[in-house]
């Protein structure tokens, strides 16, 4: 048995948000809660081996988020049961996060920026769920991952709210041509400094068919909810503001991605592609598909070796319902030359952000700058 634990205090500053948003259907909101604090953000301590043999494999976690605490969904308990059958197949049964994005496919912690998104990403992806997945090596360098799970976004939604059956089908096939690999867990940044050019290309596709009562409160950390591009949820009350709301419809999305290591550098960019139709509705809407897409640019480099790397990321969303983006710049800085622990500082630009929650340092609807310092330990 190995245990591991990822938490990180963070100071947020959001007060150069606009207190207030004009929706795409002319109504005001008002941003939920625009925060200046201190949290102990974020408690992930896992439980990790093998057991008789050691191709049975169990991964166990508990994970805690305390900006919402008080609420239901502070504390998360899971984990899964997997076998190792040999390279080309690993079966997994339990809470996984599915393979929607390059985000989700088991590339945390290793990103720029620590335990947020950037916003293209935080509006197409799925999150977690409970299900059955195969995952491999085909040849090297080339891998798979398949899974089938209950619905788009579990944590917090309990078994009498969801339907019957597997719901949620997601798929990614990525290839590492030049070096077999991408760096630990194929994750964001270049710490290690790739002496040889590395290479990824991937391509990830999800379709899950999503009813209103399986959907994820908002303060349920790590969900994903659907949303139109001006933050409006699809299963809200009125979204159209014509009297009508939808009771289901069917998500796809398509995600395509490329990056490169080299030296220190890093640059990777993702496109997504997402349709929402097949409405079951009461009383009006105004439309009987939505299509969106959105892109997401990140660059970085090690200004001084296993000490600085300074970083950029950019997203925009090609919306129905509104255009919005955000730029990033930030640094991560490791003390004692090792990633275990790294403190990371954030400038982000937010544009009409259509994401947002307690504990992402982002606002649905927010535009304005949001300032963030965090210290974290991952090990």
């Amino acid at each position: 048995m190995g245990a591991g634990v990822f938490a990180y205090a963070r100071y947020l500053n959001q007060e150069n948000l606009n207190p207030t948003y004009v929706d795409a259907f002319g109504r005001t909101k008002e941003l939920a809660d625009i925060r200046e604090d201190i949290q102990f953000q974020k408690l992930s301590w896992n439980f990790k081996g093998w057991l008789f043999d050691p191709d049975f494999r169990y991964y166990f976690f508990f994970w805690t988020s305390n900006p919402q605490m008080g609420e239901g969904a502070q504390v998360v308990l899971g984990g899964y049961f997997q076998y190792h059958f040999n390279d080309a197949l690993t079966v997994t049964a339990g809470v996984m996060p599915l393979p929607t994005t390059r985000s989700t496919n088991y590339t945390f912690p290793n990103w720029l920026r620590n335990d947020n998104r950037v916003m293209a990403d935080e509006f197409f992806r799925g999150s977690y769920s409970t299900g059955i997945d195969a995952q491999g090596e085909i040849a090297r360098g080339l891998r798979y991952r398949v899974a089938l799970a209950n619905n788009l976004a579990q944590l917090g939604v309990s078994s009498q709210e969801l339907d019957a059956g597997f719901n949620t089908l997601s798929g990614a096939l990525w290839w590492m041509p030049t070096t077999g690999e991408f760096g630990p867990s194929a994750g964001m940044g270049d710490f290690e400094e790739h002496q040889q050019v590395a290479t990824l290309v991937g391509v990830h596709f999800t379709r899950s068919r999503e009813d209103a009562q399986g959907q994820p409160d908002l303060d349920d950390f790590e969900n994903s909810q659907i949303r139109l591009s001006d933050g409006t949820l699809l299963f809200s009350p009125d979204p159209f503001n014509t009297g009508g709301h939808i009771e289901k419809a069917t998500y796809q999305m398509l995600a395509l991605n490329a990056g490169v290591k080299f030296k220190g550098f890093h640059f990777e960019g993702e496109y997504y592609f997402r349709w929402v139709d097949d409405f079951v509705t009461v009383g009006p809407i105004p439309v009987t598909e939505l299509y969106d897409t959105g892109f997401s640019l990140q660059a970085s480099a090690m200004a001084i070796s296993k000490v600085l790397q300074p970083y950029v990321t950019y997203s925009k969303i090609f919306g129905e319902y509104g255009d919005p983006w955000e730029l990033a710049l930030g640094a991560n800085i490791y003390p004692f030359n090792r990633k275990e622990t790294r403190f990371n500082i954030q400038a982000l630009k937010l544009n009409g952000s259509p994401v947002g929650g307690s504990s992402l340092p982002s606002q649905v609807g927010g535009t304005g700058w949001v300032f963030s310092g965090d210290w974290i330990v991952n090990f």
